[in-house]
């Protein structure tokens, strides 16, 4: 019996046209996507984007948006515009939670009642300040006052002279009128004291400050929660110790109203009662020496504890 003889195969050399064409084809699809992602109707987009946003709200994924985005189904606004306000309706938001200090709405407010006081001050002190015994200035803290020792204190000594107390008592009736709060600083020269009440020029500003901050409280009714004391000694001039214009515009004690008081705080429980920190004169010549005075001390002249460890009324 014959055997039948196969054929020889022949190889196809024409097999690399179909990986050629799947590789053609999938090119072309490639270059259609980028055309068409090039002409995207802008329309459709945002509409797609605020259905998209709306869904994922509703779901509870993304936080509610506090935007009102006008939705016109014939005329939708883009996504990219509808994102632009909500970013900058959030970042006023974050403003008004931390915002700069200096460009605050408070703060402008503030700025500007300061100036009203200022002139306002300025009005009222016109003989004081045209006698060099008061000068106003601004500085970043606030407003400040300052009360020459030529106008308000013997040489040497803490007490208010009697013929100051109506210019006193006139700067502290304005200033009852606002919420400010005060920090009092006491300055002097260059030129050293040495006393059985002063040993040095610590205890002589501190012991200024505190007696302004003790007439304010006890002879005009101010809260202690408002003010503070301080004293500088000679270490912040605002003039030149060389000469004697100089050093009497140091002899001063400054009434800087700092801003609106802070909330007052919670009152201490029954039985509590409250310490009132000494002001002691610091050991470095550039430390400063704060006295905050309590209620408790509103009755009573503010002591002073003094380098020799005595107290000073």
């Amino acid at each position: 019996m014959s055997r039948r003889k196969r054929r020889p195969t022949h190889a196809n050399h024409d097999r690399w046209l179909v990986s050629y064409a799947d590789f053609i084809t999938l090119l072309f699809a490639f270059f259609v996507v980028l055309y068409a992602s090039s002409q995207v109707d802008k329309r459709k987009v945002g509409k797609l984007a605020l259905a998209i946003q709306v869904a994922f709200q509703e779901m509870g994924v993304f936080q509610a948006s506090t935007t009102e985005v006008p939705i016109d189904l014939s005329e939708p606004m883009p996504f990219s515009t509808a994102q632009a306000i909500e970013n900058s309706q959030r970042t006023a938001s974050l403003g008004r939670i931390a915002s700069h200090p200096d460009g605050s709405p408070d703060t402008s407010r503030e700025n500007g009642d300061l100036a009203q006081l200022q002139a306002e001050l300025e009005t009222t002190l016109a003989a004081e300040i045209k006698r060099k015994e008061i000068a106003m200035r601004r500085e970043p803290d606030g407003l400040v006052i300052s009360l020459r020792e030529v106008g308000f204190f013997e040489s040497g000594s803490a007490q208010m002279k009697s013929a100051s107390m109506a210019a006193f008592d006139r700067i502290a009736g304005m200033l009852r009128q606002h919420d400010y709060r005060l920090r009092i600083e006491g300055h002097t020269d260059n030129a050293p004291i040495h006393t059985a009440q002063f040993p040095s020029n610590w205890e002589l500003s501190t012991s200024r400050a505190t007696e302004i901050v003790r007439l304010l409280i006890v002879r005009n009714g101010f809260g202690p929660d408002r003010l503070s004391a301080a004293g500088y000694a000679d270490y912040h001039p605002v003039a030149t110790n060389l000469t004697a214009e100089g050093r009497g515009m140091n002899r001063r004690v400054d009434i800087i109203i700092l801003g609106q008081a802070p909330a007052q705080a919670p009152i201490a429980q029954a039985g509590t009662q409250a310490q009132t920190p000494a002001a002691t004169p610091a050991a470095t010549p550039h430390a400063k020496t704060t006295a905050q005075p309590s209620p408790a001390a509103a009755l009573k002249p503010a002591a002073v504890r003094t380098a020799g460890g005595s107290l000073q009324q």
